[in-house]
């Protein structure tokens, strides 16, 4: 497939979400940018539905940077235990926020470079950051992002990374971090994991459906 031909399946699949999914928001509920940094680091390998259940008492606690940066990585980890790998998380939230006060006058970044110099925030992160809080061109490649876009033929890609960049060439730019945010709904709802359930998909027309490609 030419880069011509998947351009124009990138752009229906993402008139075709759009319509079935107007409402493109990110599922981690938060006030500020501070703490959708921290709910999204507490996603990893966790539900979103999980982490929304947790931050609540965790910014009742810790309400700013400061706070985080001023505690200590075991008592941050008795609010977020039930997230999965804490002990990891903790440190990276204490020292994250220590960088952010300490280099970063207690702002979270706007750019994916100074982002991922953050303990535990990677590329995923700080392109979710970027679109939805700095309103830049994002692409945010999660493991719904990777499985629909290769069903889709977009890339025979297995690196994250060199995903991104390939959905960069692809995808228009005021579009794409809202395309990441319905790919997740639509992973969730039509092409799981587990099954595709084609019949019931909106992108049945133009998908070629290269589950095993």
């Amino acid at each position: 497939m030419t880069n011509s031909e998947k351009r124009q399946i990138a752009e229906k699949a993402v008139t075709a979400l759009k319509k079935e999914y107007p409402d493109a928001i990110c599922s981690l509920e938060y006030t500020d940018p501070f703490e959708l940094l921290v709910a999204t680091r507490l996603a990893a390998q966790c539900t979103d539905q999980r982490v929304n259940m947790v931050t609540p008492a965790l910014f009742e606690r810790f309400t700013c940077v400061d706070d985080f940066a001023s505690s200590t990585p075991d008592e941050v980890a008795e609010y977020i235990k039930s997230c999965g790998l804490y002990k990891t998380k903790s440190r990276d939230l204490v020292a994250m926020a220590q960088m952010l006060r300490d280099e970063f006058g207690g702002a979270v970044p706007d750019s994916i470079e100074e982002l991922t110099r953050l303990p535990g925030i990677g590329r995923k992160t700080a392109n979710l950051i970027c679109g939805d809080i700095f309103g830049k061109p994002a692409v945010v490649v999660d493991t719904h992002c990777i499985r629909i876009t290769r069903r889709l033929g977009l890339h025979r890609l297995k690196d994250a990374k060199k995903i991104e960049f390939a959905l960069r060439e692809l995808l228009p730019p005021d579009e794409s971090n809202d395309f990441c945010h319905r790919l997740v709904l639509h992973g969730r709802a039509i092409c799981t994991a587990r099954k595709a359930y084609c019949d019931n998909c909106c992108m049945q027309d133009f998908c070629p459906g290269e589950i095993d490609g």
